[in-house]
Formats: structure tokens, sequence, C-alpha cells
């Protein structure tokens, strides 16, 4: 069916509602979380080329906009289980890998294989371009979890979406995460402090992690 598969295949990403199982007042699927990433990666990446880092925009969008693909093929497994171990990641990450290979080979015409594998890999690395992408990815779960957190969702996993997303940040080394962390995430607490819940505490002690 060639290409025609690909985009059609692309109307599962609506269908994926991440963090499965557990109440929510607000459903994300996978294909809003994708879009909400390339915003945040765009602005990250104007900052860091501020401070005179060079951007390959081109790679960034490839990698932003399609980093979650594999998702059609094995949903969206939960963060806490998804990162149990290094060893868990790594064999979710080779079937996420292997399905989408698969899927290129049988569906892809062979002229743009290539460029497929290319756009659909794994794009978090230690380029530049990929710890945007990584800095990018766990921002929008700070913002879903913060935004169950500030209307009182009592589940517990948002705190440790909230928590690990953070913690995952702040130990990426950006100019751009500087910047979230002293101009962005202030007004996240701020906002936060009509909460349920105790916000700051809660940053607080993920950043002190």
């Amino acid at each position: 069916m060639g290409i025609h598969t690909y985009f059609r295949s692309l109307n599962d990403l609506e269908r994926i509602i991440r963090t499965p199982g557990k109440f929510k007042f607000e459903e994300h699927c996978v294909s809003a979380h994708s879009w909400k990433v390339v915003q945040y990666a765009k602005t990250l990446a104007d900052i860091e080329e501020q401070q005179g880092i060079s951007i390959d925009w081109k790679k960034l969008y490839e990698i932003t906009s399609s980093h979650d693909y594999g998702e059609i093929f094995i949903g969206d497994i939960k963060t806490p289980v998804k990162h149990y171990s290094l060893e868990l990641r790594s064999m979710l990450q080779q079937v996420e890998e292997g399905m989408v290979s698969h899927f290129i080979n049988e569906n892809i015409p062979e002229e743009f294989q290539d460029i497929f594998r290319r756009q659909l890999r794994e794009g978090k690395d230690n380029s530049v371009e990929g710890l945007i992408l990584e800095v990018a990815d766990k921002m929008d779960q700070v913002y879903e979890a913060f935004a169950e957190l500030q209307r009182g969702n009592t589940e517990k996993e948002f705190i440790v979406m909230y928590r690990y997303a953070l913690i995952k940040i702040k130990n990426i080394d950006l100019h751009c995460v500087r910047y979230f962390l002293n101009h962005i995430l202030p007004d996240i607490i701020e906002e936060g402090n009509r909460s349920p819940f105790d916000i700051r505490k809660i940053t607080e002690e993920a950043l002190q992690q």
C-alpha cells in the first residue's frame, strides 16, 4: 500500500491515550503529546541558539514530531513501569524499534525506506537535538501531571510523574534547562499555590535529588 499506509496509521496515534488505566480530568493522546513536544522543543532550541549553540533544525523537527510513532505498535506504557530497570527499558525499545523497522520494510517503497528509518528512529541521544527532545518530552509530563494535581487528582502516579520528569530535566546540561528551572518552573510553582497539593514542596524535593 506504500506511504498511504503510513499516513493512515497516524490516525492510530489519536486513539492511544497517555497514562492508561488511571483517572484523569484531561485525557491526552499520543498525537497531541507529539505536537506539544515539537512546540516545546522549538522554543528550547531558540534559547540554545541565543547562547551561540548551533541547531540542526531539520533533525530537531524530524525526531520531535516522530519520537513516539512506535507507540502505534506497543501503546503507551506507564512511566514507572517503562523505567523500572535499564534492562526492561532496553527490551521495550528493542521491541518498538523492531516493529517500526518491520513496518517500514513491509509498507514503505524502497526508495524512501532510508528516509523513514532516519525519521522514525529513537531520537534521544547525546546530540543537542537529542537532549532537547528529552527535555521537551519530560516537560510535557510535567505539564500533564501538574494539570491533574492542580485539579485535585489523588492518583499518586501523577506526583511520581511530575517528580520523575523534573529530576530528568534538571540533570541535562543545556542552557534551556537552566532557563526552564530559573524562569518557567517558578511560574508553575506560583500557579500551583492554588492546588490542593503542595506543588512547591514536591518541586523542591525533586530538585534536591
